[in-house]
């Protein structure tokens, strides 16, 4: 009887001790489940602000460029060449417009034109390197190019061309893209493909855009 007593016991252990390791084992399951997404998220998070970031100093070397020649440069390697051999010209101001003359002019030009004459003011245009101009410290131009987080393997979509607004105006326009491919790799796969199919769904591109070729615009599309 004993013995029979002491078998049950055993085996009562035994599935308690299964059944713990059951529950130990779906309730880790369960936490994996919630935390892959959150991970997922926050490194999402991140390399989402750093492609953001360089895009949007490419989309100042743009703007230079357009300033200087009237359109948006078509490739990387015009605009690296841009930025290493080419100057922007500023406008540098000494002086300031006495009250006197404002109340006098009719409009603020007027009144700097006037200062000017009278010797108050000076204008003076100066030349600067756009390397200097548009970068704070030394920058790689070769990798300017590259979407981060993509070993130099992904390079950024660039296209620019001249279009014909409604008011049959032409104007340049541009427009530079990364996919999330292309800079979520390493990244679980299946929720990359969620977050693709997210965008699809709600009718969006599944990555970053700056600028556009069928209307006037240098917005990204996370504006």
């Amino acid at each position: 009887m004993k013995r029979d007593n002491t078998k049950i016991l055993i085996i009562n252990i035994l599935l308690q001790g299964i059944l713990y390791a059951v529950i130990g084992f779906v309730g880790f399951l369960l936490l994996k489940s919630i935390t892959k997404p959150i991970f997922f998220n926050s490194k999402y998070d991140v390399r989402f602000e750093l492609v953001k970031d360089k895009m949007t100093k490419i989309r100042d070397v743009q703007i230079a460029y357009q300033e200087n020649y009237g359109k948006y440069a078509y490739s990387f390697d015009t605009l690296s060449e841009f930025i290493r051999t080419d100057s922007l010209i500023l406008v540098k101001a000494d002086g300031s417009v006495p009250d006197s003359i404002y109340m006098t002019a009719t409009s603020k030009l007027e009144a700097e034109l006037t200062a000017i004459e009278l010797g108050i003011i000076s204008r003076d245009t100066i030349k600067i390197s756009v390397m200097d101009s548009l970068f704070s410290e030394p920058y790689n131009i070769d990798t300017l190019k590259f979407i981060p987080f993509s070993n130099q393997e992904k390079v950024f979509q660039l296209n620019s061309k001249i279009i014909k607004t409604l008011s049959n105006v032409e104007m340049p326009v541009f427009e530079l893209r990364a996919h999330n491919n292309s800079f979520l790799i390493g990244l679980n796969e299946q929720l990359v493909i969620n977050k693709n199919d997210e965008a699809r769904d709600n009718k969006k591109w599944p990555g970053l855009i700056i600028g556009s070729l069928s209307e006037v615009s240098i917005n990204g599309n996370w504006d």
